[in-house]
């Protein structure tokens, strides 16, 4: 898919839903195998992504890309969640629901940066983040505004999908706190400006997001 941005063109490709069983099965070989360890200069920016990522709600850990596609198997388009990569070069991976069916898409993480994997001439055009839930509300944002505009382009001819995100899927009902903050968060970006007790707007600042 190709999404259009008042900046650039970013493009978000499809991973290839059906792979070899002997490929499969290596992937699988080096999921039971550890994890690769970041460099120490980066472990800081991981920590923190951690950490954002778990005040989220739809990130789901060490979910497999079967279990993955079976949570989003009845979902609409755009619905979506992120999960730890079973492929040992990427922390973490996107899964999405399009309209050929769910799909899984890499980000990667490069001298404390995240972007989306994509091919080598693509990834000068995609953007980096500080973050795993900036990213995300980052495509969110972007697919929200194609919708409502009916702008979004359709499936390019090289055989790849439209890949939207809109709703994500929660690992559990989120608190209402929660998303009174996310609300809070659409609407403005000043929190220490709001007639808010302090300790509320620690609250609200300590996940400054609204996705």
């Amino acid at each position: 898919m190709t999404c259009h941005s008042s900046e650039n063109t970013e493009s978000i490709p499809e991973e290839r839903r059906a792979e070899p069983e002997s490929r499969r099965e290596e992937r699988e070989r080096r999921r039971a195998e550890p994890e690769p360890e970041p460099e120490l200069g980066e472990q800081d920016g991981v920590a923190a992504a951690m950490r954002d990522l778990k005040n989220t709600g739809w990130y789901w850990g060490r979910l497999t890309a079967n279990e993955a596609k079976e949570i989003l198997q009845d979902a609409s388009e755009g619905t979506f969640l992120v999960r730890d990569s079973s492929q040992r070069d990427y922390l973490f991976t996107i899964s999405a629901m399009t309209s050929a069916g769910p799909t899984n898409l890499r980000i990667e993480y490069k001298e404390g940066k995240f972007k989306l994997d994509s091919v080598v001439l693509v990834k000068p055009k995609l953007k980096q983040f500080d973050s795993v839930v900036h990213l995300v509300e980052h495509y969110v944002q972007l697919s929200r505004t194609s919708c409502k505009s009916g702008s979004a382009p359709l499936a390019p001819p090289n055989g790849t999908v439209q890949l939207l995100l809109t709703t994500p899927v929660y690992t559990a009902i989120p608190s209402l706190q929660h998303l009174c903050r996310i609300a809070i968060n659409k609407t403005t970006r000043h929190v220490q400006e709001l007639p808010l007790p302090n300790r509320l707007k620690d609250y609200l600042t300590d996940y400054a997001y609204n996705v």
